[in-house]
């Protein structure tokens, strides 16, 4: 009995690792301080009148760095950011995806941080939902009063646990939110927040079942750089929530223009200039204090 005790963690752990899936995505930049994760949420739908990005997209895209000192952030970048694009001028982050995939977001996200990203983790839409359903549903809370028909969110102001149908929608949903992708990116933060909490908890620690059908969830749902394994996913998962509690930054980058129209993108958003670069700098040699940061401008 003690064998299987101490065999069944590593044997998981090995199977978990063959499922993963791997792409080219890191970059020959120069290493920065501390440990900074991309994690981004593809899509795969048709392109609407709002985005006109067609195909796959990363309509989720999050910073996570763990400084060499100070507290670790979990930064939400918008989808709609109008940021410089490595050979494609400036444009919605978003956009960087689609044209060229993990390595051009990668590639645009260190030209606009100025840090060295050191594992790429995606995760595909659809498999929030089945993740979810296998950890046997999640807590969220939110004050909205919302019947969204494009992301399909029903919701009155409270908390409840919900299945993975209702969180896809509860990540998706920004329409109907008035403060749009920002609200939206702070709802995608709390899914997963809620989803690292319960995939730790003794429900699922101590149900053989339940981990099993969550490593074959998530595998089926992730894809990481060629360097990344599940021991630095177990890592991430740490950093997440240490980034989560009370401890930890969460938020966006300093947002001057919601509504910027540069032109050649419709409705984008403008991240603040001057403020921006110093934020980043901040967030990357762990100077800026615990708490919420960034926000619909005021």
């Amino acid at each position: 009995m003690l064998v299987l005790l101490l065999a069944w963690p590593v044997g998981l752990a090995m199977w978990a690792n063959g499922r993963l899936h791997h792409v080219s995505a890191l970059s020959t930049a120069t290493s920065t301080p501390g440990t900074t994760y991309l994690l981004a949420g593809s899509d795969q739908r048709p392109a609407d009148m709002q985005d006109g990005t067609a195909g796959a997209r990363s309509d989720t895209i999050l910073l996570l760095h763990v400084p060499t000192s100070g507290p670790t952030a979990l930064i939400s970048i918008p989808r709609d950011s109008y940021v410089p694009i490595p050979g494609h001028g400036s444009n919605k982050i978003n956009a960087a995806y689609s044209w060229g995939g993990p390595k051009l977001l990668v590639a645009t996200v260190e030209k606009l941080t100025g840090m060295k990203v050191d594992h790429y983790v995606e995760v595909g839409f659809g498999g929030i939902e089945t993740v979810v359903n296998a950890v046997g549903g999640v807590h969220l809370c939110s004050d909205l009063n919302v019947h969204d028909q494009l992301s399909g969110l029903v919701w009155t102001p409270g908390c409840r646990t919900v299945d993975g149908t209702a969180a896809l929608a509860f990540s998706r949903m920004r329409y109907s939110d008035p403060t749009g992708d920002v609200g939206r990116t702070a709802r995608q933060r709390q899914v997963i927040s809620a989803i690292t909490k319960v995939a730790a908890s003794p429900s699922v620690l101590l149900a053989p079942g339940k981990q099993v059908a969550l490593v074959r969830a998530g595998t089926d749902s992730l894809t990481v750089d060629d360097a990344t394994g599940v021991l630095d996913l177990g890592r991430l998962a740490l950093d997440f929530r240490a980034a989560t509690g009370p401890k930890g930054i969460t938020g966006t980058p300093p947002i001057k223009n919601l509504d910027y129209r540069p032109g050649n993108a419709g409705s984008t958003v403008q991240l603040d200039p001057v403020a921006t670069p110093t934020f980043f700098a901040q967030i990357r040699d762990g100077k800026l204090p615990a708490g919420t940061v960034g926000g619909t401008p005021k």
